[in-house]
């Protein structure tokens, strides 16, 4: 029993110290990243410039969902939904749907 115990202490203090270097890696690398981190946008209409609204929750009164993405994105998000609802009202004109 004392083996064991033995075996499972000296196991132990070989795994912490085969991890000890990448742990102190990892520590330098955060602390780089905190050193470069990139300026904040305030300019409003800069593309990388993050927007955020709340949309409501369909099904609830009460609940909202905040909805969060660059201006470039809500540009990409706008004509994605004009195009698809354009090619849905287009559809039903001429009969796709089954309307004639």
């Amino acid at each position: 029993m004392k083996i064991l115990v033995q075996s499972l202490i000296i196991g132990a203090l070989a795994t912490t110290a085969l991890n000890a270097p990448a742990a102190f890696a990892a520590d330098s690398d955060k602390s780089e990243a905190k050193a470069k981190k990139p300026k904040k946008i305030t300019d409003r209409r800069h593309p990388d410039y993050v927007r955020c609204r709340s949309e409501p929750v369909i099904g609830s009164l009460t609940k909202k969902k905040r909805v969060c993405m660059t201006n470039a994105e809500w540009v990409q998000f706008t004509r994605t939904g004009s195009r698809d609802a354009n090619q849905f009202v287009e559809d039903m004109q001429t009969g796709i749907a089954g309307n004639n």
